[in-house]
């Protein structure tokens, strides 16, 4: 239960420093995608359940304030923290590198799928434009603010939320 109420006060706080403080270090409305770097962490710290819930939540949070059509980024963060859950049993949990590249990759799939089903579906076809001026700055920012955050979550995730006992992604359910 600890674990779970732990991981509700983590989305909540990134959805919120995402809202608010990141909004205010946005260089040409472009600012960093805190929540990516959460689902990604979650899936590759805990596994593929944990991360898919987390970015089920995410998603949630972000489709309730901001999102046009409801589920749209709920399901695209879901889908997130749940395939960096793959990475799970392959890596080592202090390796810097590995989160890195997976928000990298999770950023420019989840940019991706925005930019495929809010822009391509209504006509809008300047992918040059939305590639160089809107999903590269994002993924440099996002991937800079990594370095930050995911030494906090690993030290969350292995001071308060205890210490995994399998890496499998059954860990979600564990009751510590």
């Amino acid at each position: 239960m600890k674990n779970k109420l732990i991981l509700a006060a983590l989305i909540l706080l990134s959805f919120l420093l995402q809202c608010t403080v990141l909004q205010t270090f946005a260089i040409g409305s472009i600012s960093a995608n805190l929540l990516v770097i959460l689902c990604v962490s979650m899936g590759l710290l805990r596994g593929k359940k944990t991360g898919m819930f987390t970015g089920f939540f995410c998603g949630i949070l972000v489709d309730l304030f901001y999102g046009p059509v409801f589920g749209l980024y709920a399901l695209i963060y879901m889908y997130l923290g749940y395939f960096s859950g793959f990475g799970c049993k392959i890596y080592y949990d202090d390796d810097m590198k590995v989160p890195m590249c997976f928000v990298g990759i999770g950023d420019l799939l989840y940019n991706f799928a925005v930019y495929g089903l809010q822009f391509l579906l209504r006509g809008r076809l300047g992918f040059g434009t939305y590639f160089l001026k809107i999903m590269i700055p994002e993924l440099l920012y996002t991937v800079l603010l990594t370095l930050l955050v995911y030494k906090l979550l690993y030290t969350i995730n292995y001071r308060f939320m205890g210490m995994r006992t399998t890496k499998d992604s059954d860990s979600f359910w564990l009751i510590k």
